[in-house]
């Protein structure tokens, strides 16, 4: 993973933490063990990041419930 990925990675993790009102370490879980981290955030980077915040955060939580990691 090179540093932007990264950096953009951090980014989703740190503003859904907040949407969520969940700790980062929390979000890193969910995202990782279903798959959405490795899955989606990464190999998406390219079109992803190109995304508003809003609609990226909004597109994330509407995958972390088709996933069963979210149930707000």
């Amino acid at each position: 993973m090179d540093k932007s990925t990264l950096e953009f990675v951090t980014y989703c993790i740190t503003k859904l933490s907040v949407k969520l009102k969940l700790p980062q370490k929390e979000i890193y879980r969910r995202l990782k063990t279903s798959g959405i981290l490795y899955g989606y955030i990464v190999p998406s980077y390219d079109v992803l990041h190109t995304f508003g915040s809003r609609y990226l955060l909004d597109d994330l939580t509407d995958y972390m419930r088709e996933k069963g990691v979210l149930y707000v």
